[in-house]
């Protein structure tokens, strides 16, 4: 009888050396470096640059880097005015996937597939995800889009460019640890979708697309706002711990739990826990947290064995409650960080690309000839 790896889980397809996953320990590494301690020493633009290249970057390279980013941040202002058209009310990751289609409309490479291309493409992603999202925010609210800013980091210009005032320091690299977090994470359904669009030799922006449609489903980047709706249905710490248990006993599952490579805590879940208590404290919202604490507790106590445990979506939503961001918005956060890794996981398959065309298992009928449609019963 014959095997079929459902979701394709256990199949390998290709080799890397950008990120490494033991889900059995909880480890998370980028070139073989730990994930915290990219959180902790490194920054979101120094991750990306480490990733397109392979390598540690030196500090003339890094600097020319998020000097090219800089100068890239701003968008056509004929597709400004076509964000501004977009009916109100879409969800933003459908506003979000139809901009990046538009952007390549305006970019003379976007049809050039080499590697040199695809570099410089890759550039311009990195560098104008965050001003798409934040021009879609705005507009959706009735807003102008507040134009991006070459004088703060690339999280801190995010903010900035989200809200119109300039964020603190402080929150600029709690929202830039957070990028960091999210920047890549081995062969997940977008990253898997980019590199497969690729391998047909379509082109970087077809990538980023197909990549941001695979993202958009709730099993993949939007489990962070449904934390925060599970958040705000149990409304205080201490009605927290009867309500998971009331959806364990029910078999039902709790969003922000669980992850299917990790059957120990998720690393980044770890560094995410730390910030998101300091963030609740210093924006006087720790009820969030409060309840995060009961639903941990309560998970592990009763999951653990099972190899269940709280997953990076569990913490990240809350961190961008408090920082001011709509739940709506966390999910193109999401992608606002993994173009970076969806970027450099396609160019590495690019080097050695070979076209993903995988098989099934026929299960159909067989011998089966054509009815007449007047003959059909």
């Amino acid at each position: 009888m014959t095997n079929i790896a459902k979701g394709l889980e256990g199949v390998l397809f290709t080799e890397t050396k950008l990120t490494f996953i033991n889900g059995t320990e909880g480890i998370l590494t980028h070139l073989g470096i730990p994930i915290q301690e990219w959180a902790e020493n490194s920054t979101f633009e120094e991750l990306s640059l480490a990733l397109l290249d392979g390598k540690l970057p030196t500090a003339s390279e890094l600097a020319a880097f998020d000097a090219d980013l800089r100068a890239n941040r701003a968008v056509p202002a004929e597709l400004l005015d076509i964000i501004k058209a977009y009916p109100k009310g879409i969800h933003p990751m459908q506003a979000l996937r139809t901009a990046v289609s538009h952007l390549a409309l305006y970019d003379k490479q976007a049809e050039d597939t080499s590697d040199t291309a695809r570099r410089a493409i890759s550039v311009r992603l990195i560098a104008q995800m965050s001003t798409l999202i934040a021009a879609i925010n705005r507009t959706q609210q009735g807003e102008e889009p507040v134009a991006p800013r070459a004088d703060l980091t690339h999280a801190g210009n995010f903010l900035y460019m989200l809200k119109g005032t300039e964020p603190t320091p402080e929150q600029s690299r709690l929202f830039d640890i957070a990028l960091v977090l999210h920047v890549d994470h081995g062969m997940n359904a977008s990253t898997f979708t980019a590199i497969a669009t690729a391998s047909t030799l379509s082109d970087q922006y077809s990538t980023a697309v197909s990549a941001i449609g695979a993202l958009k489903g709730p099993l993949h980047g939007g489990a962070n706002e449904a934390v925060m709706d599970m958040l705000d249905e149990i409304g205080t710490p201490d009605r927290a711990a009867d309500f998971i248990n009331a959806k364990l006993d029910a078999k039902e599952k709790v969003m922000g739990v669980g992850h299917r490579v990790y059957k120990y805590f998720d690393p980044r879940s770890r560094v995410l826990r730390d910030y998101a208590a300091h963030v609740a404290e210093k924006e006087g919202k720790s009820h969030y947290y409060q309840i995060l604490e009961v639903i941990e507790k309560t998970v592990v106590d009763r999951l653990s064995s099972k190899g269940i445990y709280p997953n990076v979506d569990f913490y990240s939503g809350t961190v961008y409650s408090d920082l001011g961001i709509q739940k709506e918005y966390f999910t193109p956060i999401f992608a606002l960080a993994r173009i970076s890794g969806w970027c450099a996981s396609v160019n590495e398959y690019e080097r050695d690309n070979r076209l993903l065309r995988p098989d099934a298992v026929y299960s159909g009928a067989e011998g089966a000839h054509y009815i007449q449609i007047q003959d059909r019963k």
